[in-house]
This record gives C-alpha cells, structure tokens and sequence, in this order.
C-alpha cells in the first residue's frame, strides 16, 4: 500500500457538533435531531434529509450560508477528532505510506482542519475540488491526489454509498469503517461485506496493512486485520425490540428493508 486516502465525517471527524449546531439554528432538541438522522440512515437516505423533515423544502446551502453570516457557521478543533486519528495518521507516515485526507465538506472545513496539522500529506474537502462523493470526478481527483497506481491505494470511508462503492468503482482498494450511524447501521450489509477488501473498527488497524509481510502476520494474532470475520460491530439501534427479542418475521422482514434501502443509493 503506498497512499492511504480517508474521508472525514465520522471517518476523522465526530459529527457530533455538526448536529447539536444544525439542532440549535433549528430550535429543537439535539436528540430529536439525532433520531431523525438515525431514521434517514436506517432508510439509506442521506442525513441531511433529516434537516428537511424538520423544515420541509429546506434548502440546506442557504441555511448554512445563513449560520455563517449570522457568526454561527461551522467550528473545528482537537476534541472533534476521533481518538486513533493522530496515533493512526502519524504511524502510517512514520511507515512511509501517502496519507491523504479528502471527503465532503465545505471550503471552512477544509481551513479548519488544515489549521489542526494533521499528519497527512493532503487535506482537501469538495468544495475545493468542485465536486462532492459520490460524483466519479471526485474519485478521479482522489487517483490523482494519491499519487499511486489505483491498486496501491485505498480509500478509507464509513459511508457505503459515499465512499465505498464508488471508490471500489474507480479501481481503488476499499476499507470500510465501522463508524458513525452508516458505518455501523451497514456494515453487515451483503453489499458491503463483499465490496469491502477490508473491514475494521479503527484506524490503527489500518497500520497492520502496511507492514512488511512478517511484522503483519504478529499483529495477525492481536486480531488486527479482518475483525469482520468476528461479526461485530454491524447491530444499529432496532435490531430488538423493548422488552423482548423481535420475531423470526420481523426480523427477515427488517433486514429486506434494509438491503433494499442499500442498493436504492449504491
């Protein structure tokens, strides 16, 4: 593996501030806003829609643009960044692998975490590029960015639809990251299980990947690399429920709904 390319929303970054804001600008409950982006993943919809359930034919770039005039935009700093993101980023590049951060978000976003010097190489959201995951083009950008041969890179992401099989489509190696609502609400999916090359729970794990062959197979036995095969990670909220385990049916009848939804946005 010579370049490592990792998104940011729950990939990097918790998007816990991101909700609890939007909530605020809203005037409602942070949970209730979190419920309606649980419901919007469980559906394979994108989270934003959950802003339009609350305010129907909400245009969700304006309201943004709103937020900023009114010294209420976006804000980033050390405590949004997931815990393995630094040790993770700064072993993979004392490994002399390309760490290159690109995902969706806006022009601040990609200021705000530059000013966080994040060992990467790159740091660069959508709006910088033009062009937002899961567009082809973005993925085009992200080949270039990586500055490898697509089978020498691999694109790090949460988001099934987003990251994932675009990514898988453009050539690159893909790991999925069982993080955030859709990392954990899919991870099981059959779609990603076999899109996947890799699934893990953290991004030290990714550090395994880059190991000469016999330094990866003593971290084999910590269980580093292919924590899939254990199975966890993949329940999100509503797989029992209150008070007693669903039915067989139910439970078939859940898990259809779920891979429909899946491939309405792959």
């Amino acid at each position: 593996m010579e370049t490592i390319v990792l998104g940011i929303g729950e990939t990097l970054v918790r998007d816990d501030r991101r909700w609890s804001s939007w909530a605020d600008w809203l005037g409602v409950p942070p949970h209730t806003l979190s419920a309606l982006v649980g419901a919007a993943v469980a559906q394979g919809h994108d989270a934003a829609d959950a802003l339009r359930t609350l305010r129907p034919g909400m245009d969700v770039e304006a309201a943004y643009r709103a937020r900023s005039a009114a010294g209420r935009g976006e804000h980033l700093d050390e405590s949004d960044l997931y815990q393995d993101v630094r040790p993770a980023l700064g072993e993979l590049r004392a490994a002399g692998v390309r760490v290159v951060v690109a995902g969706n978000g806006s022009a601040r976003a990609g200021e705000l975490l530059r000013a966080l010097d994040l060992p990467a190489d790159l740091v660069v959201t959508s709006a910088e590029w033009g062009v937002r995951k899961p567009d082809p083009e973005f993925f085009a950008r992200v080949a270039e960015a990586a500055e490898a041969p697509p089978a020498a890179t691999l694109y790090v992401g949460d988001h099934p639809a987003d990251d994932l099989f675009p990514a898988a489509a453009a050539g690159l190696r893909t790991a999925h990251l069982r993080r955030g609502p859709y990392g954990h609400w899919w991870a099981d999916h059959p779609d990603v299980v076999e899109t996947a090359e890799f699934r893990i729970d953290a991004l030290t794990e990714l550090v395994a990947l880059v190991r000469p062959p016999g330094a990866e197979a003593e971290a084999a036995g910590a269980g580093a690399v292919g924590s899939d095969a254990e199975g966890t990670g993949g329940e999100g909220p509503g797989e029992e429920e209150a008070g007693g385990e669903e039915t067989d049916a139910a439970g078939a009848a859940r898990e259809g709904a779920r891979r429909g939804a899946l491939r309405s946005v792959r």
